[in-house]
């Protein structure tokens, strides 16, 4: 029966996480790759199964649905695992409450999950009407960044978002000396929205705290670049830049400026999906 190719979907919330790519070696920090391929080793594949990830996320990054690829091999008298055998095999050995596989799909031999993938999403959410966090439910204090402000300019930052739109030199976003081939990307949607309202905010609460959503999808990312693209636009919803100013960053392409150079906290920021072209799996996090 010989090697079978799996394309997993699977998520997290990265707080105890050192980034979602597995750690090497003795140090105490771990990887939600770590994890899982611990939980494949239950699978008993003649090759050891490695995860190949479509997306990496950085120590305290969440996932509503990342995805990877994984040979699996078994023994020449048994035939392949069913993609829902693989899946609930997965979820049963993770000894980690904060990973879940959602599905598996088999496919083809030479698919590639960071390669094939057409387009990723992701989303950041922020809270305003928080001087502290205190003043934040404690479940929602390692999934958003509470903003010491009272509201923000949503429409100055629609404005300067526009300018992010199309295909550009992204250099100011990445992080400096990050090693890349080409700062080129195409930034295909981005939108800033009122956040859905939490359920964990007592009702006293409701009417202080709004949260925000800002997403962004393109087919790839430079290095942070989502974090430091919303670290600007903070700043342009608190007042401290004008819209036309993201665009003067953007065409500086100088990573070392005064805002360019801030990176919003790790733990607003979730990968929603990553999406592959004509599959049409149910993890693929169409809007």
């Amino acid at each position: 029966m010989g090697r079978a190719r799996y394309l997993v979907y699977f998520q997290y919330v990265g707080t105890d996480f050192n980034g979602v790519a597995a750690v090497k070696g003795a140090q105490r920090a771990v990887g939600v790759q770590n994890y899982l391929e611990e939980a494949a080793e239950r699978l008993n594949s003649v090759e050891p199964v490695r995860f190949i990830l479509s997306s990496r996320t950085d120590a305290g990054v969440h996932a509503l649905s990342n995805a990877a690829h994984l040979d699996v091999q078994r023994r020449l008298d048994k035939p392949p695992f069913s993609p829902e055998t693989l899946a609930r095999v997965l979820n049963t050995h993770l000894r980690h409450p904060a990973i879940r596989v959602l599905q598996a799909f088999r496919v083809p031999s030479d698919f590639h999950a960071r390669y094939a993938a057409t387009s990723r999403i992701y989303l950041y959410r922020l809270v305003t009407g928080c001087n502290g966090p205190h003043q934040l439910p404690v479940f929602e204090r390692n999934l958003c960044w509470a903003l010491r402000a009272g509201n923000l300019d949503v429409a100055a930052m629609q404005e300067a978002a526009q300018h992010l739109l199309g295909t550009h030199d992204f250099s100011a976003f990445q992080s400096a000396g990050s090693p890349t081939p080409s700062s080129i990307r195409t930034l295909h949607h981005i939108s800033v929205s009122p956040g859905v309202a939490s359920p964990f905010v007592l009702f006293q609460e409701s009417r202080r705290l709004q949260f925000w959503t800002l997403e962004f999808e393109s087919q790839s990312f430079l290095y942070r670049q989502v974090r430091r693209m919303t670290a600007v636009l903070v700043a342009v919803g608190l007042g401290a830049l004008k819209p036309a100013q993201v665009k003067e960053i953007l065409e500086s392409r100088d990573p070392l400026g005064k805002h360019q150079a801030r990176i919003a906290p790790a733990r607003g920021l979730f990968l929603k999906s990553v999406i592959y072209g004509g599959l049409g799996h149910g993890h693929s996090g169409k809007r």
